[in-house]
């Protein structure tokens, strides 16, 4: 069977072609919205189990999405999602989500960046870090926190392939390492 990545491309290039085409009056960002949804959705393995199920039908499977859903979808969103339904490729959608906002970030010279703290940052201290970061980076980052209490202290950033980390729990795998050395 073919990477998941080679799959999905061509659904993202396309959901991206349509949400950016002229006169299409679509916002990326609620686009965005929806497909993380869609891919939320289509990541659950009980949706899964029931739509590998050769007793379900596709119309089934499309009307528990829609059940599911927190939000009414637009008429672009139940298209592509009847489309990947029929096409048998419902497990493609969290690669299709992330190779959509990839394709979003390309247009907009942005980046995708996650902070793990080890403590709750308030909107002050995140601002701060971001404007660090963006420097550091040299783009603007669309910034994601998750806390991560094993860092002890500080603070790990992924930005793509790249990883900047300054926790506590670093310095001491560095001073650990040098000293077992």
């Amino acid at each position: 069977m073919a990477e998941l990545a080679t799959i999905a491309r061509p659904y993202a290039d396309a959901l991206f072609k349509a949400a950016t085409a002229a006169g299409a009056g679509v916002d990326l960002g609620s686009t965005i919205a929806w497909v993380d949804e869609l891919a939320a959705i289509a990541a659950n393995p009980q949706l899964r189990q029931l739509a590998d199920n050769p007793k379900v039908t596709a119309d089934q499977v499309f009307e528990v999405f829609m059940d599911v859903a927190r939000s009414a979808l637009p008429e672009m969103a139940k298209n592509f999602l009847r489309t990947v339904i029929d096409n048998g490729r419902l497990d493609a959608i969290p690669e299709v989500a992330k190779q959509f906002r990839a394709l979003v970030n390309r247009r907009n010279g942005s980046s995708d960046a996650v902070v793990y703290s080890a403590f709750p940052m308030d909107g002050a201290a995140l601002a701060e870090v971001g404007t660090a970061l963006e420097k550091r980076f040299g783009r603007k980052l669309n910034l994601t926190v998750q806390q991560d209490e094993s860092l002890i202290g500080g603070i790990r950033v992924v930005v793509g392939d790249e990883v900047l980390d300054t926790s506590v729990k670093a310095r001491l795998e560095q001073m650990k390492a040098a000293l077992t050395a």
